[in-house]
This record gives structure tokens, sequence and C-alpha cells, in this order.
């Protein structure tokens, strides 16, 4: 095994993948391997003579299977940038034997009475606050997968886990071939009409890419997607992009190879038995036992709450959309494909501006210098590009990340920014080794962020909307939560925290998206070097709020669709879609003309976030907040900064979620503040806030 380079400690900088070494061939042994090496680690610590304690087992089990999650780190994030048919093979067969060795873990007797008697003697051990939630993480993980059940539960937990090692990973390949299968090619230019300059460029290229010279390729890739259903005249076109989008993962009638709504029958049964087999009501009940909500009955009153907010102002902008609409010649019964692109040319009228009018003063090499350099200003980070690291795609960009003050290295930050056939849509940050112990040293941590922004296209550069710069924003945001991480345990470091809370760090940056102070880091036309104009800033500031109550309903939306699959005896469901019609009744302005949302929400049945989408408004309480302090003291006040990182950023999930966040505010959360932003509190009670 040692020319497989998985399997050698890499001698790179900051011990980084060797990418340009790793082979699809190399993963299934190295999986084998690790999973060798891991049994082994175990059997030490379960032979051990002396009696259990913090380091003997504890720390012992945090690191046995560093081997093991290394490779597969490396193998589930090329599944997701890079994907393609083998990959997907790969994990198919690796999901089961990954599942049935973490079972003989949690449900090992032996282990877990180890486990259990440093647990049980938790008081007389002197431990630091991360040491003490470590134990208490451990012991709770352990429980929580089974270790108290009889043998029959057990045997029957191992089985559910086998079957839905599989499940996850088959809804996302089905969703993305969904997607790729579907492409517009236009021969009439009179069918661009509308389309912004960059996104026809775009199609061009797109076109030309796959030998249609003299035409334009659009596909359901954000870059391509947005553009054309806001943008472009031709209503029948929109409502066929529109439809082929909605339909991803599904079809109402015949047998459909990348069909998901049978995944989600399966994922939602298996979840739901579960969370029974370990005693809980619902899948929901075991989910937010760790989680700062702690109950369904507190997201769904936090979602109604939302609801009740968002709605009136909903129905309202959709009602003055509709009045426009007819006022300027639209159709008088606007319909779900419309709503982007009447809304577009209501801002235009409403705010004198349009999204384009921002995009030529966002060109994206330009506006990731001007990040970095906003991280520079707020945590005295420094990030320069380095060329000895090896990438998995040549688009892929790396950096070394210093304290620009002491010199010392924070860590190693990888950008890969645009689509590509196989690879997964929206964006994310991720983690190829977090911050903490490894090979017996604390060691720096490898993050990366992933986007997929609009294309250069021919001479043009890739030139962002601002809606593509706040991501960018959030997602650094993300990483630098990973990167300034201070803790000694891995699986305490950076967004390894409670999942309602790991939205917080990503989602406030994107407030600095709408300062002069921040956009002129930036913010300057690709062409002439301007910088981008006072008034279109502000333009930009008073349209911050436009339509609002329609994006926050559709975000509730989504919240209690996750709920309502995860709170519901699943032998009632026979239908995806009619589930689904029901669970949304009142947060949807419109009858469902398309496909159903679920058979391609991969955050809630391939991702994380299954009863966890709700985070993202929860997390915005916390963000708009958190924010306020910095407008409270300065943007880049430095003993705001200064004590954001170190009470949040550098502390991980070391504690609790309201401990940290108290620590740097004094107080908890305004659950107002969100709504205060948004400009959505009544006159009294705005003037009382």
């Amino acid at each position: 095994m040692s020319d497989n380079p998985l399997l050698v400690k890499s001698n790179l900088p900051n011990h980084a993948p060797p990418f340009d070494q790793i082979k699809e061939e190399h993963f299934m042994p190295a999986i084998e391997q690790g999973i060798k090496t891991a049994r082994a680690n175990i059997e030490a610590i379960k032979n051990n003579a002396d009696a259990p304690n913090f380091e003997n087992t504890i720390v012992a089990l945090e690191t046995a299977s560093e081997d093991l999650g290394t490779v597969s780190g490396v193998l589930y994030n090329q599944l997701s940038a890079m994907g393609g048919d083998t990959l997907h093979e790969i994990v198919e067969k690796i999901g089961p034997i990954m599942a049935e060795f973490s079972s003989d873990i949690s449900l090992d007797p032996d282990l877990f009475a180890r486990v259990k008697a440093v647990h049980d003697n938790a008081e007389n051990l002197n431990l630091t606050q991360e040491q003490a939630t470590l134990l208490d993480d451990t012991y709770k993980d352990f429980v929580r997968a089974g270790a108290l059940l009889d043998e029959d539960k057990k045997k029957r937990l191992r089985e559910i886990s086998q079957e839905m090692s599989t499940l996850g990973p088959k809804f996302m390949n089905n969703a993305k071939k969904s997607s790729e299968e579907f492409e517009l090619l236009i021969d009439n230019e009179a069918d661009l009409a509308g389309l912004p300059e960059t996104a026809i460029a775009g199609a061009k290229h797109a076109a030309e890419e796959k030998g249609h010279d003299g035409k334009w390729l659009f596909n359901l890739d954000m870059p391509s997607y947005i553009p054309f259903i806001q943008y472009a005249d031709n209503r029948d076109l929109r409502e066929q992009v529109w439809r082929a989008r909605t339909m991803t993962g599904y079809r109402a009638e015949g047998e459909y190879q990348f069909d998901n709504t049978a995944n989600i029958l399966n994922i939602v049964r298996l979840r739901h038995e579960r969370a029974n087999l370990l005693g809980y009501k619902t899948h929901a009940d075991y989910v937010l036992e760790r989680r700062m909500a702690e109950k369904p009955e507190a997201v769904f009153a936090f979602l109604a709450k939302m609801k009740d907010a968002y709605k009136p102002a909903a129905e309202k902008e959709l009602e003055e959309l509709r009045a426009f609409a007819a006022k300027i010649g639209g159709p008088e019964d606007l319909k779900p494909w419309d709503v982007a692109y009447y809304a577009e040319k209501m801002k235009q009228d409403l705010f004198e501006f349009s999204s384009e009018d921002l995009r030529p003063y966002f060109q994206l090499d330009k506006v990731l210098s001007g990040c970095f350099e906003h991280f520079t200003k707020l945590f005295h980070l420094e990030f320069k590009e380095a060329k000895d690291y090896p990438v998995w795609h040549k688009d892929v960009k790396a950096f070394n990340v210093t304290d620009k003050v002491s010199g010392e290295f924070i860590g190693t930050l990888y950008g890969d920014f645009f689509p590509r056939p196989g690879k997964k849509d929206g964006a994310w940050k991720t983690s190829y080794r977090d911050q903490g112990l490894f090979g017996g040293k604390v060691e720096r941590p490898v993050i990366a962020i992933v986007c997929n922004f609009t294309k250069p296209a021919g001479d043009t550069p890739s030139l962002l909307t601002h809606g593509e710069v706040t991501t960018l924003f959030h997602e650094m945001g993300h990483a630098i939560h990973a990167l300034l991480s201070k803790v000694t345990y891995r699986s305490m470091a950076g967004t390894n925290v409670l999942w309602d809370f790991v939205e917080l760090p990503s989602q406030v940056q994107e407030n600095w998206c709408y300062e002069k102070e921040t956009l002129d880091l930036f913010a300057s036309h690709y062409k002439t070097g301007e910088k981008i104009p006072a008034d279109l800033i502000d333009k930009l500031i008073k349209a911050k709020n436009f339509m609002v109550g329609m994006g926050g309903l559709r975000q509730i939306g989504l919240g209690t669709l996750d709920m309502t699959w995860h709170t519901a005896d699943p032998s009632t469901i026979k239908d995806v879609a009619a589930f689904e019609d029901a669970a949304l009744k009142e947060t949807t302005l419109f009858p469902r003309l398309g496909g159903p949302i679920s058979t391609s929400f991969s955050h809630i049945f391939a991702g994380g976030y299954s009863s966890g989408y709700y985070s993202y408004k929860w997390a915005e309480v916390l963000d708009a907040d958190t924010f306020e302090a910095f407008q409270e003291n300065g943007l880049y006040d430095f003993d705001t900064a200064e004590k954001y990182k170190e009470e949040i950023l550098s502390k991980g999930g070391s504690a609790h979620p309201s401990i940290l966040y108290k620590n740097f505010r004094g107080r908890e959360a305004d659950p107002d503040s969100l709504l205060r932003r948004e400009g959505l509190l009544d006159g009294d009670a705005q003037k009382a806030a």
C-alpha cells in the first residue's frame, strides 16, 4: 500500500492531498486499509489493561480513524466537485462497508463500557471546557447510535444503516443526471431578446464547446438558468426552462431512470424507523435533540412566527407585481415562470437600475481579492496564491493563509468556482482536514470553497451578479470559521458546531456586501477600472429588501417541508407530490405547476440538513443581531472583530453555541433583529426597537 498516495502522509505543504497522484482506483484499497488500521486501533483501546481514562479512551477513539477519515474526505469531496459514473459506483460500493464499520464501533459493548466509565467519572477528571464537551459528545454519540439497545434492535439498526448508506448518493446522482438531461439549444437570435450580453456570450460559448457553432445553449446550471428566467422576453421558453428545472428527479407518469420519489420514501421510512428504535417519536425529535432548537415544537413555532411576518408581505408583493405586469402589458394571470422576469423589470422601474448594471463591476478575480482584503481588515489575515499545491481541476486555485501581524501559518484554502459536467449544483465550503490533532500533532486545516459562478466567455472574464458576490462572502465566512479554529480535537474544530449555529459565521458576512466601505475594496469596472458609482451602491441598498416577503416565505416553506417530511408517519405517505402539496399549502402563492421540490431537495435527502433546513432562517436572526454589533461599533472595529473571532470563530464546537454567543454579545440574540433588518416590523414595534 506504500504506493497508494491516499495512504502516505503527504509531504506537500500542510500535508495537503496530492491530487496530481490520486486516481480513482486508489480509493477502494485505501478505504479497506483505512478500516483495517482503524479496527486495530479500536482493538488496542479495548484491550488496554489500564483503567479507562480520558486520554487512553476518549482521545484514542478521537484519533483512531485518522487514515480512514482522510481517504473518505477526499473521496466524498471529489464526488461533489468532480462527479462521474466511476466515483458514484465507488461510493455505492463503499457506503455499506463504511456503514458496517461505523456500526461495529458504535454498537461494541466493550468499547462503550470504557467510554461510559470515563463519562461516569467526569466530575473527578478536572477537564477543560473542550475536553468536557468532547467527552459528553462521545458518550451521547454512542447512545444515539444504539449502544443501549438490545441485540435484536442493534441488528435491525445495522440493517438500516446499510440501506441508508447508498440512498443519499443515489438521490444526488439522480438529481444531477436528471438536471444534465435538459438543454435548450436556440438557433433563432430573436429568442434571445431581453437577455443580457453576458448570458448570450456564455450560451454561445457553451454551444461552441459542444460543436453547435452559430447557436446558443442554455441549461439548468444556475449561471445559465437564472439570467434566462429573469430576463428572457420569450415567455414560452421561460416556461419550458422553468418546468424542466422543477421536473428534476421526477416524472408524473411512466418509469424514469432518474426518478427520486422511491428514494425519498425509503429515506424517510428508514430515518423514522431508526428514530423509533432509539426511543424517539420521529426523526426530527432525534435530530433536534442535538440542536439549539431542541424540539420540533420549537422549530414549528419559529417557522410559524416567521410565516406570520413574511406571508402578508409576500401576498402584498405579488399583488403589486401583478399590477405592475398588467400596467406594462404583461399577462393578467402571472405564473411562476413570470415572477423573476417581472420582478426584475419592477425593480428597474422602482430603483432605476438593473441587476445587470452591477455585473461589470464584479469581476471574479477582483471580487476574490477584495474579499480577501475584507478579511484582512477584519481579522488581519493574508492570502497568497500558492502554486506548489496540486489541484483536482485546472480551474481550482490554492492559497496559503497567514496571520499578517505575526506571520503564523493559518491554513490552506482552495477555491473552485465554475460549473462543469458532474459537479454538484450550488455552493459549499468543505474540509479535507479540519484543524486539530493529526498524526499526534495539532495541525492547521485544509479547507475548500466550491461554487458554480458565471464562467469566462471568450475575452470576457467571469463577471458576477451581486447574488454571486454574497455567495462568495457566505462561503468564505464558513471557510474563515474553519481556518481560525483554535482547538485541540478535530471533531470540535471550525464548522463542527450544532447545525442551527453553523450558518451564523457565513450569513453574517453577506451584510458587508451592501456596505460602500467594503464594495470599494473590489467593485470596479472590468474594462475601465472605474470604481462603482456611489449612486449605484445607493440603489443597491435601497433595493436590498425588494421582494423580501416572497424570498422569506419561500425559505420558510422549505423549512416547513423538511420538518413535515421528518415528523410525519411514513406509512401514511403514498405520493410524494401530494404530500408536498399538503405540507406547503400555507406557504405557497401558486399551485404546483411542475414537479415537486422534494425530488431535487438534496440539502435534506443527500446532505446534512434533514430536520435542519430551518437553520438558515434561525441563523439569520443570529447574524442580524451580530452585524448590529458591527454597525454600532464600526464595520471593521478591531475590538468587536477580535471578540467575535475569539469567542465564536476560534472556539468551534468546544462549548454550546448559546454560551459562545452570550460570551460574544453579552446577551442572547434579539429575536426581532432579522425582521428589523428586513423592514417587516410594524411601525410601533420598529419605533420601540
